[in-house]
Parts: C-alpha cells; structure tokens; sequence
C-alpha cells in the first residue's frame, strides 16, 4: 500500500465510510496471518467502546481473525486498559479495540495491543498493511478460529483493580463523569465497590452520545458537577478511558501535569518513586518542572505521544509518565495508559494523606504557556526561512531560563505549531507575537487558533 492505513493510535475513520467492515475483516485476517507466521498464540482478546457502529466492526474484525485460524475471545464493551491487562495476563498473540477514543459517534477505530500489553510495533502494523486481501491457504473444518464471549475477564479486571487500593475508599466522595464511553458500567462499579460514594453522569449511552456532551475532552462537565456536589474529587473519563482528568471542589481543571504532580509528590515523599523521575513531553509545563525539582524529581521530555512516553519509561525504568491531555502510564502497574488506574492512583494518594483534591491545588503555578497554530502554504524547508530563523533565534534568547519555546510541524496538516512558554505572560506573548509574525510574513501563514494552555489539556 502505497498510502499509511495506521496512524498513531491505530485506524480511524467514518464507520462504513473509511472504516469499513470490508477493510475491518482484512485488517483482522492479516492481523491473524501474522500471529500464525510469527509463531504467537493463535488467540485474541477483544472489547469495544459504546458506538453504535462497534458491533458492525467487532463482528467483521473477529471474522477475518477467525478466517485465518485464529480464536478471538469477545468481552463486549469495556476500557482499553481491561483488554491490555487481558492481553499481557492470559494467553493471546493480540489485543484488539474497536474503539476512536475521544472521537465524535460516527468515528471509529481498530487498534491492536501486543501480548506484552504495549500497543503493536510499526513494523508489525507495515505487514498487516502489506499484506490486506492477499491470497493464502485458509484452514478449513476445524482449524477455522472460535468467537465466544469471555465476561469472566471482566471481573478478573475489577479484582485486580480493587486490589490496587488496600486502603479501600471509605468516606470519601467521587464525582464522575463517564462521557457515555465505555467506563459507564465499570468506573461507577468499581468505586463503590472500593467504598467510595459515587454521583455519577454520562453512564447513558444510546450509540450515538459518546463524548457528546462531556468527558475527558469536555472537562466542564466534571468541574461543574465536582463543585455542585462538594466531592472529595471529580473524574473525567474519555470515550475508551485509556485517560481521565479531573476536577477539584471548586470547579477547578487538574490536567496530566497536576495529576503527576499529586502522585509523585506524594511517593518521593514515602520513599516510593525509585528512581526519582517522571517522564513529561515537550508541553509539559515549567511550572511543573520547577515543582518537580524542589521535591527531587527529574523531569524527561519526549516529543508528544504517549508511545514516546511509553519508550522513555522504559529506558528510564521510571514509574510514571504523561501528557497534559491526561494520558498516563504507571509503568509499575500496566504499560499503557487506562483512566482507571489514573483515577485510582490519584484517589488513593488523597485518602493516604487525608486530603482534598482542591489541598494539593496551590502546591505551585503553572507557567504562562501559549500554544498558536499557524495555517502555512508550504510547511517543508520552514526552518531555513530567514524571518522564521531569526525570530525563533531571537525568541530563545529572550527566554533563556525563563521559558521554552517548541516549533514543530503538525505532522498531518499545512500548519506548523508554536508552542510558548515563560514565568509571566508579558514575556510570552512577546516571543510569541515576533514568531508568529514572521512565519505569516515569511510563509505566507495565517493564523488558524490561538489556546492558552495554562491551566489546559494540551493538544
């Protein structure tokens, strides 16, 4: 294929549009040639988020992998983290989510999960690219793969869960807010189970309402609903819960920065963050790197993308590391990121102290951080125009120890992105300005959207 099918986070598209059921059963036939040429366990666990269009793809998916002599066990709609745990505990060659995440209804997505529980290599996704609709001798009989349902998973999951938390939850009180995704059922369960009591919305899903009016994307909702209850702490959960922000009882956003903030002051405080590091990117914000450092911690920067977070952990040996967007991995406890185990991680570290989200929220300032998109014509060679070179040269001398400052291209689209960060906001929008300006006098660039990323979730 001359074109990618795999993106960052597997396959997305408009369900029956790009992502069709024809394309859903070649992915998992080549997906199922694979596991059998590669000598991997002939068997895949699979689970889904709520749209509507999930069991049209599941099914399709399962017959290509079963095509191909491959059995896929089904656990029906759950977190992406339950199918990662599932896939790194039992015995399967792969994990499989029909899932697009933080993506409107009509969108969906495939994407496969190794039996290590990180998500497949790119060279594994390039072979399954390679080879959709090639000829092969298909099994027939009884060497044709198996689809049954496996729901006993599910509350192996849970177990495994509760377990996280031996100090149970007792007393406190969660709001939370499940955006109609796939932690409806489980995220409530499981708090309550944990003792917690729980006021919950977004647990209606109809097929078509998947993030439509609040999650992880939507974080309003959460921050209204954890003021008007007074809860100890709200929790956002996006369309497959792989993330969750939060909220404080004042209405207050806790993005991915404050999240590891709380976790990793709290352990290097007990002496549990060995070795003494959390793995950032480079939006992670200097109000939290400067926080870091007074508590001993060392930040790491990787670009943006949580499989180069993922990498990092594991060069590092570190034990936790995240993006704004609120997607963090606790190395110790799953590879890959699951709302879930965020959110029981953050609540249990507010009942071992004995405090409120809202206690932890003045532990320090976020830096003053801007982030503008700028449409441009042509984005190849930007970095050699004159105007844009001598800006951003001008702009990191301003900055020195007082900022950062990141340009990088979007790696999808005619826009290159300029991220700006100082200790006040004059410097800031100075800096950025002088950029930004060059790049429309120089490229012939417009200006797409301006965010303030301060207090925000990143991009």
């Amino acid at each position: 294929m001359s074109k990618r099918l795999f993106g960052t986070d597997g396959v997305r598209g408009i369900a029956n549009e790009k992502l069709t059921p024809e394309l859903a059963f070649q992915i998992g036939q080549a997906a199922g040639r694979w596991l059998r040429e590669s000598g991997q366990h002939p068997r895949v666990v699979m689970g889904r988020d709520t749209r509507k269009s999930g069991p049209m793809i599941g099914a399709s998916l399962a017959s290509g992998f079963c095509s191909a002599g491959v059995d896929v066990d089904t656990l029906g709609i759950v977190p992406t983290g339950c199918v990662s745990w599932a896939a790194m505990t039992g015995e399967y060659g792969l994990g499989a989510v029909i899932s697009a995440s933080h993506n409107p209804a009509p969108d969906n997505g495939i994407k496969l999960i190794g039996s290590d529980g990180r998500k497949v290599a790119e060279e594994t996704e390039r072979w399954i690219e390679g080879n959709l609709g090639a000829a092969f001798d298909r099994p027939t009989g009884n060497s044709v793969g198996m689809l049954e349902p496996s729901f006993g998973l599910i509350d192996s999951y849970l177990d495994w869960l509760v377990a996280l938390v031996p100090e149970g939850l007792q007393g406190m009180t969660v709001a939370m807010d499940c955006g109609d995704g796939a932690a409806y059922e489980l995220a409530p369960r499981l708090f309550e189970r944990l003792g917690a009591r729980v006021v919950s919305t977004g647990i209606s899903p109809n097929g078509t309402n998947i993030n439509a009016q609040g999650g992880a994307t939507k974080p309003e909702t959460i921050q209204s609903l954890a003021s008007s209850t007074g809860a100890d702490i709200g929790i956002a959960f996006d369309g497959d819960a792989d993330r969750a922000v939060f909220s404080d009882d004042q209405g207050r956003l806790i993005n991915g920065d404050r999240t590891m903030a709380i976790w990793c002051a709290h352990w290097s405080r007990s002496g549990g963050l060995d070795p003494a590091l959390v793995v950032g990117t480079v939006m992670t914000n200097g109000g939290f790197e400067q926080y870091m450092l007074a508590q001993g911690v060392n930040v790491h920067r990787t670009d943006v993308g949580d499989k180069y977070v993922s990498a990092r952990l594991r060069e590092t040996g570190g034990k936790i590391g995240g993006e704004q967007s609120g997607h963090i991995i606790f190395s110790d406890v799953l590879p890959t990121g699951d709302g879930l185990v965020t959110a029981l991680q953050v609540v249990r570290v507010l009942k071992r102290e004995g405090r409120r989200a809202s206690d932890f929220f003045g532990d320090y300032e976020s830096w003053p951080q801007l982030l503008v998109n700028v449409s441009v014509k042509e984005k190849d060679g930007w970095e050699s125009r004159p105007k844009v070179s001598q800006s951003i040269a001008s702009g990191q001398e301003a900055l020195q120890s007082h900022g950062r400052l990141n340009v990088r291209p979007s790696g999808t689209q005619p826009m290159l992105r300029v991220m700006v960060e100082a200790d006040n906001y004059e410097l800031r929008d100075r800096v950025s300005k002088g950029i930004v300006q060059a790049m429309i006098e120089d490229l012939g660039g417009e200006v797409y959207s301006t965010v303030d990323l301060t207090h925000a979730l990143g991009d």
